[in-house]
């Protein structure tokens, strides 16, 4: 009896996420992996029949597909982050790559996170555990970094100059991060490639050098804190 009295508690601890996308394949590799993690998946396969069990279900997080037959995610996101009553439920984005424009948008309505596809179901889950573990207070939220006109905000994977959102990828965000809280010292590719989420294929030290192509390109022109060490890697250096 303590057992099943035990397996029952347990049960009715595990986390619910409900999950809105209408792709079949998308679901199922999803589901296998909140089942392999621990957690309890709702389904929906359009934005009407999502906002209707989130009011009634109340999950614990929502991870939102923007293209959806009906009502987009940004449609759907907009009117949770409206509703008094819905507001706190935490959202993470699945989007397919070249839709940076909505992933700014999906940001400034009150998104926590975002993830691109194609995406590995364990990273995924990894940014679920995260935010849920923030909003439970079982993790200490870590402080913006501040330098010239950007915010690094840690907790949220995002880049602003001054207001502007600048999305990145989990490999740019990791690199960036581990650069700036070690301005001055020289990180070989080597060193970085541990920061890299590359689920394409092998990780090379050319994978480095075009995600930083990337970052340099994103901050602008003008920015010139990251700093290539000819024969070695790359450092990020304060400025005078």
């Amino acid at each position: 009896m303590k057992i099943h009295a035990t397996i029952q508690v347990h049960m009715l601890q595990k986390k619910r996420i409900l999950l809105i996308e209408d792709e079949e394949d998308i679901r199922d590799l999803i589901a296998l992996q909140a089942d392999l993690s621990g957690y309890k998946l709702l389904v929906a396969a359009d934005g009407q029949t999502g906002y209707r069990t989130i009011e009634r279900e109340r999950p614990d997080i929502v991870v939102l597909d923007i293209m959806l037959p009906g009502k987009t995610g940004l449609d759907l996101c907009k009117k949770i982050k409206n509703s008094v009553e819905l507001k706190y439920i935490p959202i993470i984005f699945l989007s397919a790559k070249g839709e940076e424009s909505d992933i700014i948008l999906g940001l400034e309505l009150g998104a926590d996170d975002y993830v691109p596809k194609p995406f590995s179901p364990k990273i995924l889950f990894s940014r679920i555990k995260a935010i849920l573990r923030r909003r439970n207070g079982g993790e200490k939220v870590q402080k913006p970094i501040l330098f010239d006109d950007f915010t690094l905000e840690i907790d949220r994977y995002i880049l602003r100059k001054k207001e502007k959102l600048i999305p990145l990828t989990l490999s740019e965000f990791g690199i960036l991060k581990r650069l700036i809280t070690y301005r001055g010292r020289v990180f070989t590719r080597n060193q970085l490639i541990e920061e890299l989420h590359n689920d394409e294929g092998a990780v090379t030290d050319r994978n480095v050098d075009v995600h930083i192509a990337s970052l340099r390109k994103k901050m602008g022109p003008s920015f010139s804190r990251i700093e290539t060490v000819r024969g070695i890697g790359y450092r990020f250096c304060d400025m005078e």
